[in-house]
């Protein structure tokens, strides 16, 4: 399909998505999420919102919505005290999970309630979807409000951003879902290069949204929050060289020399102690080969390498995948 035939695709012939959301206190933006989802051009069938426990504004705001909108669901959690973020998030969204039937969908979406959504956001993803049958996941580019203006998160355009992951369906069965630890985020759209699909996300004026809470944040503090993508990087697999240019790059970007000393902290305080790592070797060997590839031909030229072979890579067998 051509890009001007899939331009002038009907709404009808777009398919059908469906929203999944972890939250847990989240009053102070929810009310702004909400609207931007409600003013979309093309409406979710479905949008099942899992509330982790909130204590605060989140549960009457939620219920208020539902009443208004019945392709909203509420899914209620009992408080477990905290907040969570990595393993406790994914949990939150296999919650979600559990009400759907997946196949009744083409399309679904990990989407967080601190968000504001340009009005053709979902639909420009489902247009380059059908353009594009080989895209298994993608996003548009998050920026955080910061004096008056947009700054941009500056994340990669080999991922599909965490706060807001657009899958096809057949495509998130295929690569087993998240991983329920800290960098599921990254793992995801590796295991999609791997097995054949194209994982992307643009920075486009018309899929620009706005991130409520900035990146990395964390629900104690930025430094906290790096620290902790350290340790999700380690996990992942990632090998000290290329953590350690990473970390370098992210010394120029906000917070300026903490952020990048503190990712880099993370990765080799959890290299220390030992930590546990994703157990699939071949997803590491792989993993490794393409960010050495990144340093050595730059991350665009390695990524549209295997984009490039993407069809060719799906037709070959692939090794089981164990249950996440």
């Amino acid at each position: 399909m051509t890009s001007k035939d899939q331009d002038s695709l009907p709404v009808s012939r777009l398919g059908k998505y469906v929203l999944i959301t972890p939250c847990r206190d989240e009053a102070k933006y929810a009310r702004r999420c909400i609207d931007s989802v409600v003013n979309q051009s093309v409406l979710p069938a479905l949008w099942v919102v899992v509330d982790d426990g909130s204590s605060d504004e989140t549960p009457a705001i939620l219920a208020e919505y539902a009443a208004k909108h019945p392709w909203i669901k509420v899914v209620r959690r009992e408080d477990r005290g905290k907040r969570a973020v990595g393993p406790g998030v994914v949990d939150a969204f296999y919650a979600g999970m559990d009400t759907i039937r997946p196949e009744d969908f083409d399309f679904l979406c990990k989407f967080d309630l601190d968000l504001d959504l340009p009005k053709g956001y979902f639909e420009i993803l489902m247009r380059r979807m059908a353009e594009t049958p080989r895209l298994g996941t993608c996003s548009g580019k998050p920026y955080f409000e910061e004096g008056g203006r947009l700054v941009s998160e500056k994340c990669g355009d080999e991922m599909s951003v965490g706060m807001t992951k657009f899958y096809r369906v057949t495509c998130f069965q295929e690569i087993g879902g998240f991983v329920r630890e800290v960098m599921w985020d990254g793992i995801d759209c590796h295991r999609c290069r791997m097995l054949g699909w194209i994982a992307c996300s643009w920075d486009d004026p018309d899929l620009r949204f706005v991130h409520l809470r900035p990146m990395g944040s964390s629900q104690k503090s930025i430094f906290t929050g790096r620290m902790r993508h350290g340790f999700g990087q380690y996990f992942m697999g990632t090998s000290l060289l290329y953590m350690t240019a990473s970390a370098v790059f992210r010394l120029w970007h906000p917070p300026y020399l903490v952020g990048g000393l503190a990712m880099w902290w993370g990765f080799v305080k959890s290299q220390l102690e030992g930590k546990a790592r994703y157990d699939d070797p071949e997803f590491r060997k792989f993993l490794r080969r393409y960010q050495f590839r990144c340093l050595t031909a730059g991350k665009s030229r390695a990524t549209a390498e295997l984009d490039g072979t993407a069809a060719t890579r799906a037709s070959k067998p692939n090794s089981p995948h164990r249950p996440i």
